[in-house]
């Protein structure tokens, strides 16, 4: 019974940690160019995309076929990195345990 009590403890206290790293992740952003710096996103590590900025010289009104094509490279690159941040900042607190449904 011991052994349960400690284990329950030890699970209180990777909850409160998660908690933690969910509100610290919403402030962490991570950023990326594409096209030469002519799109950039910005995402954060909840993976909400917080700002883009697009190069003037690339706003095309005959190839938005291809600024369109730029923000979702953009867009995609920024998520993809703020993923791999989360579980950077998980494996801190899980010791790279993966645990289904928390990120």
């Amino acid at each position: 019974m011991q052994n349960m009590q400690s284990l329950m403890r030890q699970v209180q206290k990777i909850q409160k940690k998660m908690a933690e790293l969910q509100q610290e992740l919403a402030k962490k952003t991570v950023e990326a160019t594409v096209g030469g710096g002519m799109v950039t996103a910005v995402v954060n590590g909840r993976q909400e995309l917080v700002s883009i900025k697009i190069d003037p010289e690339v706003v095309n009104p005959e190839d938005i076929e291809m600024l369109q094509d730029l923000i979702v490279a953009a867009v995609n690159e920024a998520i993809r990195r703020s993923q791999e941040m989360v579980e950077q900042e998980m494996a801190k607190i899980t010791g790279g345990l993966k645990i289904p449904g928390m990120f």
